[in-house]
C-alpha cells in the first residue's frame, strides 16, 4: 500500500539522518538559506495574487509535517483557529500539536480528508507529490484538495521537477501537474538552486549561490500558483 511504504521511507530517512549532518534542518546552513528563498518566493506570490493579509484566510497544508510551514503562515498573520494540516505520520503531527495545540492538525491520509467540500482559501503542499509514486494515489490527493478548495481559492505547490539521486522519489514535470488539476490556471516559478550545488556553494558565497538561483537554469523546484476556473454556479 502506498501510504506504508511512504511512512516507512521517512522512518528509514529519519534513522538516517538521525546523529549525521541534518540536510533538513536548521543546523544546516544550505537548507536554512534554501527555505529563506523559498518563503520569500511564496509570499511574492501570495501578495500579488491578492492573498494578503492573511487573518481571515483558512489555509490548509497537505503533508505538513511537524507544522513548520503553518507556524509560518502564523508569522504572516494567520490566525490559528484558520490554520489546519494533514500528514501519515504520527510523530511530527504529536510534536506539531505539541507546538500548537489550537490548531487544528490530523494524522491521516489525504486521499480521503477529513474537512468538508469548500472549506479553505488556501491548500498548500510541499515535495508531497514527489513522494507518492503510485499514479492513482497522486490522483486521489490532487482530487481531494480542489474539492476542499472554497471558490475563489488557490493550491499552492512546491515540488521539485528533478531529483535523479533518490529512488523513492519522482520528479513532478508541469505537463503532469495540469493533468493533476484539470480546470484550473497555472503561474509557474522555476526557483531553489539544485541542492547539492547549494551545500558546496552557501558556506563559500550565500551571494553568489543567490545570484546563481536567480538565473533560473540551475533549479530544481516549481512554485505553482493554481487557481481553479470558476464556472457561473461556483460565482453565485
Amino acid at each position: 500500500m502506498e501510504t506504508q511504504r511512504i511512512i516507512k521511507v521517512y522512518e528509514e530517512r529519519d534513522r538516517y539522518e538521525k546523529g549525521r549532518e541534518l540536510y533538513f534542518g536548521y543546523e544546516d546552513l544550505s537548507h536554512f538559506t534554501r527555505l529563506q528563498s523559498r518563503y520569500r518566493a511564496t509570499f511574492s506570490v501570495l501578495k500579488s495574487n491578492g492573498f494578503n493579509p492573511l487573518t481571515q484566510r483558512r489555509i490548509l497544508d497537505v503533508g505538513c509535517g511537524d507544522g513548520r510551514m503553518l507556524r509560518q503562515f502564523l508569522q504572516w498573520g494567520a490566525q490559528p483557529r484558520n490554520l489546519a494540516g494533514i500528514d501519515l505520520r504520527r510523530d511530527p503531527v504529536d510534536y506539531a500539536l505539541t507546538i500548537n495545540p489550537n490548531v487544528d492538525i490530523r494524522c491521516d491520509s489525504a486521499t480521503e480528508m477529513p474537512w468538508g467540500d469548500r472549506s479553505f482559501d488556501l491548500v498548500f503542499q510541499n515535495t508531497v507529490f514527489s513522494s507518492i509514486l503510485d499514479a492513482d494515489t497522486r490522483k486521489q490527493v490532487a482530487s481531494e484538495m480542489l474539492r476542499v478548495l472554497k471558490p475563489g481559492g488557490s493550491i499552492v505547490w512546491y515540488d521539485f521537477w528533478l531529483n535523479p539521486s533518490n529512488k523513492q522519489t519522482r520528479g513532478i514535470r508541469p505537463k503532469e501537474i495540469r493533468k493533476l488539476f484539470p480546470g484550473c490556471r497555472f503561474e509557474f516559478h522555476k526557483i531553489t538552486l539544485a541542492p547539492p550545488i547549494g551545500r558546496f556553494l552557501v558556506p563559500i558565497s550565500c551571494s553568489l549561490a543567490t545570484l546563481l538561483e536567480g538565473l533560473r537554469i540551475l533549479n530544481t523546484h516549481y512554485l505553482v500558483m493554481i487557481t481553479p476556473n470558476q464556472t457561473a454556479k461556483d460565482m453565485r
